[in-house]
Order: C-alpha cells, then sequence, then structure tokens
C-alpha cells in the first residue's frame, strides 16, 4: 500500500531542484489531480485545471506519435514568452512541471522529471493497486448489525 504524503515528498524533491520551477503536478490520464507542490503559494491558480489540460495534451501528443509510429512519447514541452510548461509520462500517470522562462535548466528538468517520473509510477501503481474495502461475501449483515450500526449512529 503507497502513502499518499509520499508524492508530495517526491514532488518537493522536483521543485527543490531549480529556482525557476514554480510548480509541480502530478495527474492520472484523465486528468484528474493526485498532487501537487507550488513554491508560489500566493499566486491562485487553478491547479486541477492545468493539471487536466497538461494530461490532455501529453495524451494528445501521445496518440499523434502512436499514429505515426514515432515510438513512446518522452516530454511534451510548451514554451511561452513568460515561462515553460514540461509534461512526462510517469507510468499511469501524467507529471507536469511549471517553470519561468529565463531562470530554468530544461536539460536538468528532463533529468528530473524522467528520474522522479519512475518513482512516481511505481509509487502510483501501488496507490492505484489498493481496492476499497467490500463487505465481505460470506458474512451477511444481520438484523442485529443493524440496529447496532444504527444506534452507533444516533449516539454520534
Amino acid at each position: 500500500m503507497s502513502d499518499p504524503k509520499r508524492f508530495d515528498k517526491i514532488l518537493t524533491d522536483i521543485i527543490r531542484q531549480d529556482r525557476g520551477i514554480r510548480r509541480v503536478i502530478l495527474v492520472d490520464k484523465t486528468g484528474l489531480t493526485i498532487a501537487h507542490v507550488s513554491r508560489l503559494a500566493y499566486f491562485a491558480v487553478d491547479v486541477d485545471s492545468i493539471g487536466a489540460i497538461a494530461s490532455a495534451v501529453f495524451c494528445a501528443s501521445e496518440e499523434q506519435g502512436k499514429n505515426l509510429q514515432l515510438g513512446e512519447l518522452e516530454i511534451v514541452t510548451s514554451e511561452f514568452s513568460e515561462g515553460k510548461i514540461f509534461a512526462s509520462a510517469c507510468g499511469k500517470g501524467v507529471l507536469c512541471v511549471v517553470s519561468e522562462a529565463k531562470e530554468v535548466n530544461i536539460g536538468l528538468i528532463r533529468m528530473v522529471m524522467k528520474k522522479q517520473g519512475e518513482q512516481l509510477a511505481e509509487e502510483l501503481d501501488k496507490f492505484l493497486a489498493v481496492e476499497p474495502g467490500a463487505p465481505s461475501k460470506d458474512r451477511e449483515l444481520d438484523e442485529e448489525d443493524l440496529k447496532s450500526a444504527l444506534a452507533e449512529l444516533e449516539r454520534v
């Protein structure tokens, strides 16, 4: 079983690698945010939207590469006048790094995303492998169990 705090630790390790990195977001391939860290806590951004868009762009690029038989997609880089967004696969997820334009070492970011992406992939596999507990099929709830549960709820 994976500890969800492990995601935060790995993402924090990434953001500390270069002072130009502003945000690190981990999403699944459907765009659902799993974890994120930010260097600028006071700068309000809709992290869920950013992650969902990064995942969609990555998955679209991945599909495009498959159709053109270009092999596995390694990284998608979007360059803007004020910053860059990097997205790479990490198992069943997408790792997104948002940086400033002038203060970032692109080679370092690529290396860190590859290394930490492997760790995130392992953690994500463990995290997604856990299935919620379901009542045992061989044990039926009887009337006494139901009364006990109702009494417990009434006390709260």
